[in-house]
C-alpha cells in the first residue's frame, strides 16, 4: 500500500486523488490518502505575514521523512525554491492551465466592476498586478478554501474573488469562472496549476513514482519559473509572475518565458521574456533572472516578513 501525504482540504484531497488513481492505474499499486494538517492550514494569518514560504509544505515533508507517509502531493508553486534534504521531487504530473480567473457577482469580468467594487485575493503578486490594470477596484485580502472565497461573493461581502483555474477546473467547477485572465495583463505565479510528487530521495519508489506521473514538458516549463524565482530570491508569496510554455521555434521546440516583478502596489515593474532550448530549462531561468536583476526587479520586491 503506497501511503500518500495529502492537505485535508477538498482541493488536495482532490489533486491527491488524481494522482493516487494515476498511479494505480499505470502501476497497478493500491494507494490510500493521509490526512496532514500543516502551518498554513491552522493559521489565520495572511500568507505574507506567516512568510508564505512552505506553510502548507514542512508538515507533509516531515511526515515523509518519518515514514508516516511514502509519497506527498503539493500544489508545485507552493514548494520553496530550495532543495530539500533526503526529499525528491519524484514526478511533476502534466500541469492543468495556469491562468488566473475571476468569480465575479452578476456575470462581470474585472474590467465590469465598478469603481470601488471589492476584489478579494490574498495574493501580493495578484494585488501587484491587478492595481497596475488602474481599474480602480479596491483589493481585499482573503483566504480560505475555494468554497469561503466563492461564498463571499455569493452572500454579497466582496463584488469578487481571484482564483488559480486549476483549482476549479480540478473541483469540475469552471463554469463558476466569470472570466478568465490573459497572462499579458496578470501572470500566474511560477508553478501555478501543476503538482509536485515528493518522496524520500533513497526510496525505490522514485523511479516508479517518475515512470508513472513524470510529464517532461510541464518539468521543463516549470524549472524555468522556479530557477526564476530562486535567482530572484523571492519568496512563493513575492509580486513575482512568470508563466513558461513549450513553442515551436526555428530548430523545433523550445522554450518561452514570460516574467514580471512588481512593487507590492503595482506602481513599477520589471517585465521580460525570453527563449532558450527545451534541454537547458536552467540557464533559461537564470540567464532572464540576471536581466531582470540588472533591470532592478530586487529592488521592487518587497522582503517577506
Amino acid at each position: 500500500m503506497v501511503r500518500i501525504g495529502t492537505r485535508a482540504s477538498t482541493l488536495a484531497r482532490t489533486q491527491s486523488g488524481l494522482v493516487a488513481d494515476r498511479l494505480t492505474e499505470v502501476t497497478g499499486l493500491p494507494t490510500e490518502l493521509v490526512h496532514i494538517r500543516t502551518h498554513g492550514d491552522v493559521s489565520t494569518e495572511p500568507l505574507a505575514q506567516m512568510g508564505g514560504t512552505g506553510v502548507f509544505v514542512s508538515a507533509l515533508r516531515d511526515a515523509l521523512l518519518r515514514g508516516d507517509v511514502d509519497l506527498a502531493v503539493h500544489s508545485l508553486k507552493d514548494l520553496p525554491t530550495a532543495p530539500p534534504e533526503g526529499i525528491a521531487l519524484a514526478a511533476v504530473p502534466p500541469r492543468e492551465d495556469p491562468r488566473d480567473v475571476v468569480v465575479a457577482r452578476d456575470g462581470l469580468t474585472l474590467g465590469e466592476l465598478p469603481q470601488g467594487a471589492t476584489v478579494g485575493t490574498g495574493a501580493p503578486r495578484r494585488v501587484a498586478q491587478i492595481a497596475a490594470l488602474g481599474l480602480g477596484v479596491d483589493l481585499v485580502g482573503v483566504r480560505g478554501n475555494v468554497d469561503t472565497r466563492i461564498g463571499k461573493v455569493r452572500s454579497g461581502e466582496l463584488d469578487a474573488v481571484v482564483l488559480a483555474r486549476a483549482g476549479l477546473a480540478r473541483l469540475d467547477r469552471v463554469e463558476e469562472a466569470t472570466e478568465v485572465l490573459d497572462p499579458i495583463q496578470v501572470l500566474p505565479a511560477p508553478g501555478q496549476g501543476a503538482l509536485a510528487v515528493e518522496c524520500r530521495a533513497d526510496d525505490d519508489l522514485v523511479a516508479t513514482v517518475a515512470g508513472a506521473l513524470d510529464d517532461p514538458l510541464t518539468r521543463a516549463c516549470v524549472t524555468v519559473e522556479r530557477v526564476l524565482l530562486a535567482e530572484l530570491e523571492a519568496g512563493c508569496s513575492a509580486p513575482v509572475g512568470a508563466l513558461a510554455e513549450v513553442a515551436m521555434g526555428d530548430s523545433g521546440d523550445e522554450l518561452w518565458v514570460r516574467a514580471v516583478a512588481l512593487s507590492p502596489d503595482g506602481t513599477l515593474s520589471v517585465r521580460r521574456s525570453a527563449s532558450g532550448p527545451l534541454e537547458d530549462p536552467e540557464g533559461l531561468g537564470r540567464s532572464l533572472a540576471a536581466e531582470m536583476l540588472a533591470e532592478g526587479a530586487a529592488d521592487l520586491i518587497a522582503p517577506e516578513t
